[in-house]
């Protein structure tokens, strides 16, 4: 069973021991505000149809958040994710947009505190060695820094919000191994991204546990339409640079938003 599906099924659970007890259930997240925080991941870098006042956030009218609330009609929707996001800039900059009324909030955060856009470059860029070097790099990081910077973030997102439902939503394994990929990246390389992309979802996930938030992950989803697949939902490297190692309008549409939605 997936971490989400897991949380999924232990929230209808405890609905159902709540009613049985004549207690009251809590209104629908819908019901209240929405507020979307994170990095590219949640703005919708690689989607497209960006929205005209979002700048260099480049957030996108495709992406989940987006698209969530155009079908759920939330009383307000503050859309505040901005790609290159880190955890210390989402608490910087992005916060100001929580408050006792918001009763649902989506995150994603931590890939840039690992240097993630930048093992790719080298991976693509540098060779082998350097590739594996950057990629063993980024998942110390993961292990000795990130957790405790994920859970100053949730600390804070708690702070401003707490009666908010938060959503810590996880990143794809960028490739199929054994694809149909002839060039690029060797089998290597690639399987070592795709265990780095499995670490950091680890840590976000014990960290949004221990936050008491619900993590959904994005793998299952995305399974069967990575990198090398045959009907990818990512941009390889591709122009303009940005859009590289992003979900496409597919993937946020039938990867990411269906993730949020399932546990929402």
């Amino acid at each position: 069973m997936s971490v989400r599906r897991f949380w999924a099924s232990a929230s209808t659970l405890l609905l159902a021991a709540a009613a049985a007890l004549g207690m009251a259930q809590p209104a629908s997240a819908a019901a209240g505000g929405y507020v979307a925080l994170g990095d590219s991941y949640s703005s919708g870098v690689g989607a497209g149809s960006y929205m005209s006042d979002s700048g260099d956030c480049r957030r996108s009218t495709k992406s989940y958040p987006y698209l969530w609330a155009a079908a759920n009609s939330p009383s307000s929707f503050a859309f505040v994710a901005c790609s290159g996001a880190t955890t210390s800039s989402v608490a910087s900059s992005q916060l100001g947009s929580l408050s006792s009324s918001t009763t649902l909030v989506s995150v994603t955060a931590g890939g840039n505190d690992v240097g993630f856009a930048d093992v790719m470059q080298d991976c693509v860029l540098s060779g082998e060695a350097a590739c594996l070097a950057g990629v063993s790099t980024a998942v110390g990081q993961m292990n000795n820094t990130l957790p405790s910077r994920l859970g100053s973030l949730y600390t804070s997102i708690h702070s401003k919000a707490p009666q908010a439902h938060v959503v810590v939503l996880g990143y794809p394994r960028f490739y199929k191994i054994g694809g149909n990929c002839i060039a690029g990246l060797t089998e290597k390389e690639r399987t070592a991204i795709n265990n780095a992309s499995d670490v950091l979802n680890g840590v976000i996930a014990k960290q949004a546990a221990n936050a008491g938030f619900t993590f959904s992950s994005v793998v299952d989803e995305f399974t069967g339409h990575e990198l090398c697949s045959g009907s990818p939902w990512l941009h390889s490297v591709t122009i303009p640079v940005y859009n590289s190692y992003h979900p496409r309008d597919s993937g946020q549409l039938g990867g990411y938003l269906p993730a949020f939605r399932s546990v929402a």
